[in-house]
């Protein structure tokens, strides 16, 4: 693995990109001569995702999940908007 230092990586960070792509190689980027980060090249996975999750199957929601009924929605519209101001009474 190749190590860098950071201004030597923001001086050349095409060159090291390039690099990673080209290779199996990582870089190590360090500062004051200790690792901080790794540039490594992405890897797409060539097997599709898997959608749904662990509780896929055991979730069900109601036909009415997204219906409100007039005592929920009233406040919303009709409530005063400072709610014991003398004018609003």
């Amino acid at each position: 693995m190749r190590v860098t230092n950071i201004s030597e990586a923001k001086a050349s960070l095409s060159r090291l990109i390039e690099h990673v792509q080209n290779s199996d190689e990582s870089i190590i980027i360090g500062k004051a001569g200790k690792p901080v980060a790794v540039l490594s090249a992405f890897k797409a996975s060539k097997t599709p995702r898997k959608l749904g999750g662990s509780w896929e199957g055991n979730v069900t929601i109601a036909d009415d999940f997204d219906t409100l009924s007039n005592e929920w929605i009233d406040p919303f519209y009709n409530a005063p908007i400072i709610p014991n101001d003398k004018k609003n009474r």
